[in-house]
Order: C-alpha cells, then sequence, then structure tokens
C-alpha cells in the first residue's frame, strides 16, 4: 500500500474544495463523527495552546484528557519548528 500517494490525493481533494459548507461536507464524507468531533477539538486544543491557556485548563474545558492535550503541545511544537 502506497500512503504517500493516497495522502496525497487526499491532499489534493481537499484543496480542490471551493467554500467553507463544500469543506464541511467533504469532511463529513470521509470521517466518521467521532473522527470529525476529534479533528474539531484537537484544532481548539492547538489554538488555545498558542494563546498561552495552561494544558489542564483545555483539558478541563474541552473535556479531553491531559495526554490529548500533551500530544496536541507536541504537534503544535513541531509545526513551529517546522515553520523556523
Amino acid at each position: 500500500m502506497n500512503t504517500g500517494t493516497y495522502s496525497k490525493e487526499l491532499i489534493d481533494y481537499l484543496l480542490a474544495v471551493n467554500t467553507p459548507a463544500e469543506m464541511e461536507k467533504a469532511l463529513r464524507a470521509l470521517l466518521t463523527p467521532a473522527e470529525f468531533t476529534e479533528i474539531a477539538n484537537r484544532l481548539q486544543i492547538i489554538n488555545l495552546l498558542k494563546a498561552g491557556e495552561p494544558q489542564r485548563k483545555i483539558a478541563d474545558r474541552l473535556g479531553v484528557g491531559i495526554a490529548t492535550v500533551s500530544r496536541g503541545a507536541r504537534a503544535l511544537k513541531d509545526l513551529q519548528d517546522k515553520s523556523s
């Protein structure tokens, strides 16, 4: 299985979407409701971390585990390291 090709196809598919409504429709077609919610939560975690919110407060606010927030902090660090 060539996941690199599949990843490129996924990215191309999403980049071809023109409106927020089309993006929501595309994501809901690809993801389960739980996956859609999880991705939305991960984005909120990253946004709250960028705003300086403490990890435990984020976990409480979003109703997620501290491990989920810590994973988001690592992802944010990786994003920041790659953009430097």
